[in-house]
C-alpha cells in the first residue's frame, strides 16, 4: 500500500505540477518512446540476471508491495518454538529431539506454529542447528561462526533481485537517452516541414528523456530499496535463532537465551518480556 500511495503522490505532484505552469498532457503520450525505454531496459535485465533471480525479482516486488515482513506476534512465534525445543533438548534424550528436528512436518511442536512452517529455509536453519547442538561435540564459537557465515549467504541470495532492480534503474536514464537520440533522428528527416510539426518532433523526442529519468528515479529505484527493505527485515529471523541458539550453547537457560534473541528485534517490533513469557511459559496462542 505504501508503494501505491507514494507512487500516486509522485505521478500527482509531477503531472499537476507541469499542468499547471502551462504544459499539455498529450505532449507526454508517446506510446513508443515508453516501449523503446521500458522495452530495452526488461531485455537488458533478462540478458544480465539468471532465470532464478528473475522469478524471485518477481516475488521480491510483490512482497515489497504486500510489505510482507514479520510482525511482533510472528517475532513472539519463533521465540516460544525455540522455547520448546530448548527445553526439549535440556530434558529429553537426543533420539527424542531427534523425532522433532528430523521430520518437523512430522513434529507436534513445530506444527503449533504453521505461520512458521511455510517458510521452509527458516525451518531448515532451526533444525540443523538443533542437530549440531545435540550431537555435542562442536563449540559454541563454530557454530556461531558457522551460523554468521550461512546468514551472510542467505542475505546474498534474498537481495539478488535488489541488486538486480538497481542495475535496472540505473540503466534507464541512459536508455531514455536512446529513445531521445531516435526521435531527434526522426526530426531530422522532416527539416522540410513547418516549424509547428518540427517542434512536435523534438517535444515527442524529449519525452524519451524525461520518462528514463522518472522511471529510474521516481519508480525502479525506490521499488528496489523497498524491496532491500523487506527481504532484510525478513532476515532479521535468523539473526533472532542464531542469538538464541548461541545463548543456549553457552549455558543460558531457555528463558534467558530467549531475552538475548528478543533484544535482536528492533525497538518498533520487540515485544516484551511479559509478552514472551506468556507466550512461552504461560502458553500463549
Amino acid at each position: 500500500m505504501g508503494i501505491v500511495v507514494g507512487l500516486i503522490v509522485t505521478l500527482s505532484c509531477l503531472l499537476g505540477g507541469f499542468v499547471a505552469m502551462g504544459g499539455h498532457l498529450g505532449v507526454l503520450v508517446q506510446p513508443f518512446e515508453y516501449v523503446i525505454i521500458l522495452g530495452s531496459s526488461i531485455g537488458t535485465f533478462l540478458v544480465a540476471n539468471p532465470t532464478k533471480v528473475v522469478k524471485d525479482t518477481g516475488k521480491a516486488v510483490k512482497e515489497a508491495f504486500a510489505n510482507k515482513v514479520p510482525t511482533q506476534n510472528d517475532y513472539l512465534k519463533v521465540l516460544a518454538l525455540l522455547h520448546q525445543l530448548m527445553r526439549e533438548m535440556r530434558s529429553k534424550s537426543r533420539g527424542e529431539v531427534e523425532a522433532h528436528i528430523d521430520e518437523p512436518k512430522e513434529s507436534p511442536i513445530f506444527q503449533a506454529y504453521p505461520e512458521l512452517m511455510k517458510d521452509e529455509s527458516l525451518v531448515h536453519f532451526i533444525c540443523d542447528y538443533c542437530r549440531l547442538i545435540i550431537i555435542g561435540n562442536a563449540r559454541p564459537h563454530e557454530i556461531e561462526a558457522l551460523m554468521e557465515e550461512e546468514i551472510q549467504t542467505i542475505s546474498s541470495d534474498r537481495l539478488k533481485p535488489k541488486h538486480a532492480l538497481q542495475d535496472m534503474a540505473d540503466g534507464l536514464p541512459a536508455l531514455g537517452i536512446v529513445a531521445a537520440v531516435l526521435g531527434v533522428i526522426k526530426a531530422m528527416g522532416a527539416l522540410d516541414q513547418s516549424p509547428e510539426v518540427l517542434g512536435h518532433l523534438i517535444g515527442a523526442a524529449l519525452v524519451g528523456t524525461f520518462a528514463g529519468i522518472f522511471f529510474s528515479y521516481g519508480v525502479v529505484g525506490p521499488v528496489a530499496t523497498k524491496v532491500k527493505s523487506v527481504r532484510e527485515k525478513n532476515i532479521r529471523v535468523f539473526v533472532i535463532v542464531r542469538s538464541t541458539l548461541i545463548a543456549y550453547m553457552n549455558g543460558a537457560i531457555p528463558q534467558v537465551a530467549l531475552e538475548y534473541g528478543r533484544k535482536t528485534i528492533s525497538a518498533y517490533d520487540r515485544p516484551s518480556i511479559d509478552q514472551v513469557e506468556t507466550e512461552t511459559i504461560g502458553g500463549g496462542a
